[in-house]
């Protein structure tokens, strides 16, 4: 889209401010834009009604996103089975067949605490509150395609591996490992997924 010069100068306006039109030929839109401070900017295209009967066919054309019906619309996955979401985040989203879980510490959904017992308990914890996540949203451990695993300290890395291995078929989801400075509620272990519904 570029902008052209309209002749008429804006209606009730000082000659020195200009309408300009959005159209398909004529200076580019940058042209305008570097020139904002000294001209009115209407969006519509050439041979169309007013301003406001443009904005107007837009509001009517715009999706109703209340309805989804080709499933595309993000959809927050909820349940009481894992830890609940304590901030500006959810425990997943599902967008279409996608569903991208949040990460997931040893917290015991019932009491809101870490386990007890070292890095194997709280990975498998980690893991259970994943599987709790990913059947609410219909998926399941075999749809896992990626996987981000934080580690307090590396050295934990083969018991977490191993414990990590149990649960996921093969082929394995492509993953990273790294390990944090500290994790929420000083945590040993923090596993985020990703996972594909066929």
């Amino acid at each position: 889209m570029f902008l052209t010069p309209f002749a008429r100068p804006f209606p009730g306006r000082p000659p020195a401010h200009r309408l300009w039109r959005i159209g398909r030929t004529g200076f580019p839109a940058l042209a305008c834009l570097l020139a904002l401070t000294a001209c009115e900017v209407e969006i519509r295209e050439p041979g169309s009604g007013s301003l406001a009967d443009t904005l107007s066919s837009a509001a009517a054309v715009a999706p109703d996103r209340t309805t989804d019906p080709n499933g595309q619309w993000p959809v927050e996955i909820v349940t009481a089975r894992a830890p609940e979401a304590i901030g500006p985040y959810s425990q997943a989203i599902r967008v279409g067949n996608t569903v991208y879980l949040s990460g997931q510490i040893a917290l015991d959904p019932e009491t809101g605490e870490i386990v007890d017992g070292g890095i194997e308990a709280e990975t498998r914890q980690v893991m259970e509150n994943l599987r709790a996540v990913l059947e609410a949203a219909g998926a399941e451990f075999g749809h896992v395609v990626q996987t981000q695993v934080f580690l307090a300290d590396l050295e934990d890395f083969g018991t977490m591996n191993e414990i990590y291995a149990g649960y996921l078929s093969q082929p394995a989801p492509a993953r990273a490992t790294i390990q944090a400075a500290r994790l929420p509620r000083d945590a040993r272990v923090e596993i985020m997924m990703t996972a594909v519904i066929p």
